[in-house]
């Protein structure tokens, strides 16, 4: 195909992605985390305002492998002309059992842990597009300085936001056909109940973490009817377009 060729189009940007891809997770549980993924870096792009930047895909050592640290690393300029520093987690499970819980806290202790957020930082000051994208040289100047390797993991906490999408398969969403208000109480009961597990077993776990109190934790719950099916249609369609990509 002709449009496959180049990137000036969006399908040639959408097979240029798609050879990246892991179409197939060494864990059967964490097939589709690649969705979550993706799923997170358009929330942080679209609802949370973050700066374009190079998503984790491409830190990856080969295409068969997770990228390792955080599943994405972005920048957030406050209104007031601060910023923050948001590192994810995302996961895509087939249930929100208390047992699936303890898998993004584990993941979340290694993020924070000091020679992978440096590794974090670096990423930042290193990307180009923080040049492209910040006038405000002043600005630019402060983020470079503040994630240099010679500043202290502690100074950077208080600027540290954890977004933890945990994009899950849903009963109640399953059965329910339309957005209407019982649907909406009852899903919102589920996750509360849920998010009530979750930050236990987190402040349990994390509290000893030198400044924890001074991160600040997003915790992103999305249901979805049927995950295998989910995950089924995007591994044909990243086949597809692979398939392309060779031709």
């Amino acid at each position: 195909m002709n449009s496959a060729n180049g990137l000036d189009n969006d399908y040639g940007r959408l097979i240029e992605a798609a050879k990246h891809l892991r179409l197939v997770d060494k864990e059967q549980n964490g097939k589709g985390s690649e969705i979550a993924e993706i799923i997170l870096y358009g929330i942080m792009k679209n609802h949370y305002k973050a700066l374009s930047a190079i998503p984790k895909i491409f830190y990856k050592q080969n295409d068969n492998d997770n990228a390792k640290g955080s599943d994405s690393v972005h920048i957030v300029i406050d209104p007031n002309g601060g910023f923050q520093l948001w590192l994810g987690e995302a996961k895509f499970y087939n249930s929100l059992e208390d047992a699936r819980l303890y898998e993004p806290i584990n993941s979340v202790e290694q993020m924070l842990r000091k020679p992978i957020m440096k590794k974090e930082c670096g990423i930042m000051t290193n990307l180009n597009e923080l040049d492209k994208q910040i006038e405000n040289q002043t600005l630019l100047k402060k983020i470079k300085e503040c994630f240099d390797e010679n500043t202290s993991i502690d100074e950077i906490k208080p600027k540290l936001h954890i977004p933890i999408l945990l994009l899950h398969e849903c009963q109640i969403t399953a059965s329910t056909t339309e957005m209407s208000d019982e649907y909406k109480n009852s899903i919102i009961s589920f996750h509360r109940d849920r998010a009530h597990s979750f930050f236990k077993k987190q402040i349990n776990k994390l509290s000893s973490v030198h400044k924890y109190s001074e991160i600040n934790f997003h915790l992103i719950l999305f249901p979805v009817p049927d995950k295998t099916k989910i995950v089924n249609w995007f591994i044909s369609q990243a086949k597809n377009l692979k398939n392309d990509a060779d031709e």
